[in-house]
């Protein structure tokens, strides 16, 4: 009988796979892609089937070769196509693989993870001694109490004291081990009027009971226990009283989404397509057509239409027998991008994203993976939704920074939708108003289609934008206010219009930061080299980065003077400030410090779309993707803050913010006016962005790239060594320093090591170098052998992290 060996990939941070063997019990069965439970040191984890041999490997005599605990997926839960995705992303992004394939895969809601305890030959004879010992202390008393019940079964952790536990596995007395468990299903109870009862509510029913029966027979039908309680306005008495009475009938269902009101009742606008759209949904169509792959940008100002191509797009997938993607940048716009595909495609439509539960992300993953849904909206994770015969893939807003991932795998969805299009003989299509230089410039090369609506919908004007200089507010004015005056007249020009207004302030927050007005100290994260930003409504000082909150104190930590000065204003000064000048004004935030769940950002931007609010005031999040037909005024508010920083995107991230939030004005029959506040009027960057001049940015700014050897005319990559001891960090920066000198031969620009400008974070102190190179074949040369260093020199694997095509060099 021939063995058979499965290579699996685990996620943890090794670059291998592992090698199992298959037991008699799965003969027959083909293994690869499908989840795998197998045993790995002490524990049990779950992994991912790469390949299948009847070859042991070479060292198999070295230890035994365990075999596989069992198999969790009737059918693979990764097609041929991801799996090879899978592998391109390992190689490229110098990422382990099985980290690689578990962000690829659905949540783990089949199982949960357990610890277990058995008793070890050193506990009996430790246990023979406590039951000896007349005279026991209470810390023994609990050790003989989880002894004795460890004589008669293995324990679970969650039915003993596990601290305890853990410290007679740290003598030896007990042995603990990692499990995996079926998980119970969850359910929900389903109330529903009972119909086939000759009894109906009497004439002295209480309102509440006559409501239960209006919601259940009249308005709604069955429904979850939860939502007819919130519905109905009643207690869980008055539902018993009438189940008790026959009235109502209840079971239990498997526990799914709750449906989304967003949806209910919504008819997407009917827009019909100008002469620019039509053209560019034509050369799509003969994209489709033709079965190749094909990359495309939708280069489109600010209300062109592009959402309409794109809907126009999956359609023209659909008919052809093909499945589609939508990638959005943020989860907030999956709310809005996946209600106009709903209603358009009905119920074959599935929303990936991780902002979901993971009972509702596995349960819309597994609707994918069995055709049930054929179109899917997400975020960047849902580039590897499990679709077949994918036809479409369409990146909206390619150029935000969001998606590339900040975590292992560091890969960036744009350019895996590419590659993933590529394999499955798809058409990529690439839109955005302000396209990274990197896809322009592929457009430019011939690398990419390039379709351009150089119109707006209905050929209205783009909104007049004003540069407000702050310098000169402050020489007229004599103050600092947090909105100049200029602005603070167009708001209220707007409210006697009764029109609406958004306000962009890319900070969130009360203030920036909490100065010493006699050292000129800032009030710091004890874990972070950042200082902490002050939150009134919380009264603390957080920090955004690892979470650390503080009071504010009255005296300076470092020189303990009394001088305390807040520094900056973020979204929430500027929100107190509006109300103050405008009390009578319908006034909101939308921030992830007042909206943090689905439900609440829908609450605010429904009101906003629905015209109960006069001010919108946000942060970046309000910046794109909306369309609010209303809104006749934009502010922006420190519009060179990202002008700072030391990344060589900061221009470019700047014209893009710019021009974005400019297009939120003027979309419908109202003109629109944008002021645009800054410190620095004369940078490009804002000139341009106010004339929302794309092609001259691009040529400007490219040509500071091409002379300064950075992206698209380098590749780029960043490596960061990390350690909670500076000492070590220092030492393996200067070890990686002697590995990459002799790159710099092979046409390698290497800058570093250096403090990385963000030099402390959680704890860690951080070291950087910054790789470029003309030719991406000598930088992949020099990152994988950077890793096979790192284990010959026993550098720690997540000590070094690898971020090629760095999006954020912080």
């Amino acid at each position: 009988m021939a063995f058979r060996y499965c290579e699996v990939a685990l996620p943890v941070p090794l670059r291998s796979t592992f090698t199992y063997a298959v037991p008699a019990s799965l003969a027959g069965e083909c293994l690869v892609g499908r989840r795998l439970v197998v045993p790995f040191g002490r524990r049990a984890m779950v992994g991912v089937g790469i390949a299948e041999s009847e070859t042991a490997p070479a060292d198999r005599f070295a230890s035994p070769i365990k075999e596989i605990a069992t198999v969790m997926d009737a059918i693979p839960a990764l097609t041929p196509n991801l799996l090879a995705l899978g592998q391109w992303i390992s190689r490229y992004y110098a990422a382990p693989i099985g980290e690689t394939m578990r962000a690829m895969l659905p949540p783990e809601i089949e199982l949960r993870h357990e610890r277990d305890y058995t008793l070890t030959d050193a506990g009996c004879a430790y246990l023979s001694d406590l039951v000896s010992t007349s005279e026991r202390t209470d810390a023994e008393r609990t050790e003989l109490e989880i002894l004795r019940s460890l004589e008669r079964a293995t324990l679970r952790r969650k039915r003993i004291d596990a601290a305890t536990a853990e410290r007679l596995v740290r003598l030896g007395y007990l042995a603990g081990h990692e499990v995996l468990r079926d998980r119970k299903k969850r359910t929900q109870k389903i109330v529903a009027w009972n119909s086939s009862t000759e009894n109906d509510l009497s004439a002295g029913a209480t309102p509440a009971e006559r409501r239960v029966r209006e919601i259940l027979t009249a308005e709604r039908g069955p429904l979850p226990l939860p939502l007819l309680l919130e519905q109905a306005n009643v207690s869980r008495s008055v539902v018993a009283r009438l189940e008790k009475t026959g009235l109502l009938r209840t079971w239990d269902e498997a526990l799914t989404a709750a449906e989304d009101p967003w949806d209910t009742d919504f008819t997407p606008p009917s827009n019909v397509l100008n002469a620019e759209q039509s053209e560019a949904l034509g050369e799509i169509w003969r994209w489709l057509l033709d079965g190749s792959f094909t990359a495309g940008l939708l280069h489109g100002v600010t209300g062109s239409g592009k959402t309409e191509v794109y809907l126009g797009a999956v359609a023209a997938a659909l008919s052809r027998g093909k499945s589609a993607i939508v990638l959005v940048p943020e989860i907030a716009l999956t709310l809005w991008v996946g209600r106009l595909v709903r209603a358009r495609f009905r119920e074959g439509v599935a929303v990936l994203h991780s902002g979901l539960a993971d009972i509702e992300r596995a349960r819309e993953w597994w609707r994918v993976r069995r055709g049930e849904a054929r179109v899917v909206v997400g975020t960047r994770s849902a580039v590897f939704a499990p679709l077949e015969n994918l036809g479409l893939i369409i990146v909206d807003e390619e150029q935000e920074s969001a998606y590339k991932q900040e975590e292992t795998p560091r890969y960036h969805a744009r350019d895996t939708a590419v590659y993933r299009a590529r394999l499955e003989n798809a058409i990529a299509l690439l839109g955005s108003a302000t396209p990274s230089l990197e896809t322009y410039h592929n457009a430019r090369a011939g690398k990419y289609r390039l379709l351009r609506l150089a119109s707006r919908v209905g050929n209205r004007p783009l909104a007049e934008v004003r540069i407000v200089d702050l310098r000169e507010d402050f020489r007229v004015h004599h103050r600092a206010a947090p909105i100049s005056e200029a602005l603070r007249q167009a708001i209220s020009m707007r409210l006697a219009e009764k029109t609406q207004t958004m306000v962009l302030i890319n900070r969130r927050g009360y203030s920036w930061s909490l100065l010493c007005r006699s050292c000129g100290a800032f009030v710091q994260c004890q874990n972070c080299s950042i200082a902490l930003t002050y939150h009134k409504a919380r009264r603390r000082l957080e920090c955004h980065y690892c979470g650390y909150v503080a009071r504010p104190p009255k005296q300076c930590p470092k020189c303990g003077a009394e001088f305390m000065y807040f520094v900056g204003d973020g979204a929430e000064r500027v929100e107190e400030y509006l109300r103050e000048t405008f009390p009578a004004a319908r006034i909101a935030r939308l921030d992830r410090d007042t909206v943090r769940t689905k439900r609440e950002y829908q609450k605010v931007l429904g009101a906003f779309a629905r015209c109960e609010l006069d001010i919108l005031v946000g942060t970046q999040m309000v910046a794109k993707g909306h369309d609010f037909q209303r809104v006749t005024l934009v502010g922006v508010l420190a519009a060179d803050l990202a002008l700072g920083r030391p990344d060589f995107r900061a221009a470019e991230r700047t014209f893009q913010l710019l021009t974005q939030v400019a297009g939120r004005a003027g979309r419908g029959e109202l003109s629109g006016e944008v002021l645009v506040e800054t410190y620095y009027p004369e940078h490009y960057a804002i000139q341009l962005a106010t004339q929302q001049d794309y092609l001259s940015f691009f040529e400007k700014e490219a040509h500071f790239r091409r002379v300064l050897h950075y992206p698209p005319f380098t590749a780029l990559a960043a490596i960061l060594v990390r350690d909670r001891k500076i000492e070590s960090a220092i030492r393996w920066s200067r070890a990686l320093a002697g590995y990459f000198a002799p790159f710099e031969k092979r046409g390698v620009k290497i800058l570093g090591p250096a403090a990385a400008p963000l030099a402390r974070l959680r704890r860690d102190y951080r070291f950087q170098f910054i790789l470029k190179s003309p030719q991406r074949s000598a930088l992949g040369q020099a990152l994988g052998g950077c890793l096979d260093f790192c284990a010959a020199h026993e550098i720690p694997p997540t000590a070094v992290i690898i971020d090629v095509d760095s999006c954020n060099l912080s």
